[in-house]
């Protein structure tokens, strides 16, 4: 089923008038919705748990004893011994045995956003601690990689001679080679993200614990002080190692904002607030697709909640109206996403004919998830505030947030089957699920059913197999369908079967968000 709605209002409705709107447009989608969840036996609980547990089959490092994909062992435990520092631990990346600080902070943000947003719904689905759990295994890496002053390491392995070889992270022989970024070689990118993923991790552990809270704002405040005193790409420190696979090609500024939108966020401090406002101008004037690259649109989204909640401490009445910039550029992030609304084509994000947000072949689903997550949390915001949506292309157009909500909750559900090929893109979710992934460790034998090395060139022969994968990676989001929603279920093909920890991470809250909800 394709999803094609949209409903202008030409001035603000009345109660009654919304809820006949509501019933008219959505009522046959709603109804869809459940029968089809119905027919597949699934649930946004059941999806949100697996989606969790994915993260622990890409743990590096010493695997703890209430580990739960047991295929799983030790690996990596000499990271970093090489250059006198620790950096055992973190998650690897996506298929592959490289840990990349870039996009292993942003889904750290990312997760510890969801926690932010949705900690209650994630509770009441018992899977708070898990998501917790997930985010510390990060962040107490990261705080490895920024042990020392003006010092941030940024990638550990050679992604040359990894991704030369297929191999188990319990096996491999490849060069653990480690690139840093410091005063000479500045990264504010890198460093920008880090400080977010502390700042946003110390508000979703305050609660729970307050100590680990205290250390990680303590370390954003230092990293964001090196990303905005050195200024630079980190992707021009060690261009060889890091391109094409993680350049930043939205360059440093959106990091710097980003970063201190959430170090206001976790702090409350004046200094981080009058930081966005005299920086603002360097961001785009339309927010691309929301990513771990670039965060234009993520940036507009969050600092609408400041500007809705009217006794947002540190916000002074001017900077309150420099902060109404970020709630016109949000809604015309969602005016250019949302069908049918009439927007400015070059400025549009475009759908698949089953629905599917659509940007490009190569892990496309990580816009997908990133999307819904934005379309449901700025739901929240507007929905909380009484608020409307406004397309400024055409003023006179004001839209209801539900809207957000719908098209968020068919991306999901998308995902999870209810596409024109009926399968889930979510491994070990429904019957008709991805069998041959590309992921060196789902692929090859666990260490239990053969213990013994399994080489980098004789992993390949399990590489080319037509079987399925031996172990379940239960959780794990494929890059996903192309532009006409077709699916390759193979090895071979990583621009669509490669799973990756930033696909994940935003549906997590996705997730929990939609879990609160009976309908």
């Amino acid at each position: 089923m394709g999803f094609r709605v949209s409903q202008r209002c030409r001035s603000p409705p009345n109660a009654v008038l919304l809820l006949l709107i509501m019933v008219s447009v959505f009522g046959d989608l709603l109804l869809h919705a459940a029968a089809w969840r119905h027919e597949n036996g699934g649930s946004y609980r059941e999806a949100l748990a697996k989606s969790v547990l994915f993260f622990e089959g890409q743990r590096s490092g010493k695997l703890p004893p209430e580990q739960r994909i047991t295929w799983r062992r030790d690996s990596a435990l000499l990271d970093g011994l090489a250059e006198n520092v620790d950096l055992v631990g973190g998650y690897y990346d996506a298929g592959d045995g490289v840990k990349f600080s870039f996009p292993m902070a942003f889904t750290t943000t990312m997760l510890s956003w969801g926690v932010v947003e949705y900690a209650d719904q994630m509770s009441s689905a018992g899977e708070l601690e898990n998501v917790l759990t997930a985010i510390r295994w990060a962040s107490d890496y990261l705080l490895k990689t920024t042990s020392k002053p003006d010092v941030i390491y940024a990638q550990v392995g050679d992604p040359n001679s990894d991704h030369a070889c297929w191999e188990r992270a319990e096996d491999m022989d490849t060069p653990r080679s480690v690139y840093w970024v410091d005063a000479s070689n500045p990264g504010s990118d890198l460093a920008g993200e880090i400080a977010a993923a502390f700042a946003a991790a110390s508000i979703a552990f305050k609660a729970s614990d307050q100590h680990y809270s205290e250390i990680l704002l303590e370390r954003a405040k230092r990293v964001f002080e090196f990303a905005n005193k050195y200024r630079g790409s980190y992707s021009n420190a060690f261009r060889n190692a890091v391109c094409p696979y993680y350049c930043s090609y939205s360059g440093y500024e959106d990091e710097l904002i980003w970063g201190a939108a959430w170090m206001y966020m976790a702090s409350r401090q004046q200094e981080y607030m009058d930081f966005i406002v005299s920086n603002k101008y360097q961001l785009q004037e339309h927010s691309p697709p929301f990513s771990w690259d670039d965060k234009h649109a993520g940036i507009h989204v969050l600092l609408t909640k400041i500007y809705l909640d009217q006794n947002s401490v540190g916000v002074n009445t001017l900077q309150h109206y420099e902060l109404q910039g970020f709630k016109h550029k949000a809604d015309n992030f969602m005016c250019s996403i949302l069908p049918n609304i009439e927007y400015s084509q070059e400025a549009s994000i475009s759908t698949t004919p089953g629905g599917l947000v659509f940007v490009r072949d190569d892990e496309n689903l990580q816009y997908a998830t990133s999307t819904a997550f934005l379309l449901l949390t700025y739901h929240k915001y507007l929905s909380h505030a009484s608020g409307m949506m406004t397309c400024h292309s055409h003023p006179s157009s004001i839209y209801h947030p539900h809207l957000l909500w719908m098209f968020a909750k068919h991306q999901v559900d998308y995902i999870l089957g209810d596409n024109p090929m009926k399968m889930s893109y979510m491994v070990g979710y429904g019957e008709n699920f991805p069998r041959r992934i590309h992921h060196r460790g789902s692929s090859l034998p666990s260490m239990s059913s053969h213990p013994q090395h399994i080489s980098c060139k004789e992993g390949f022969n399990y590489f080319r197999s037509e079987q399925s994968n031996p172990n379940l990676l239960v959780g794990a989001v494929t890059g996903g369908p192309n532009g006409y929603d077709h699916y390759a279920d193979e090895r071979y093909n990583y621009e669509q079967s490669e799973p990756a920890l930033y696909i994940n991470a935003p549906l997590v809250g996705a997730l929990s968000y939609l879990s609160g909800f009976s309908y």
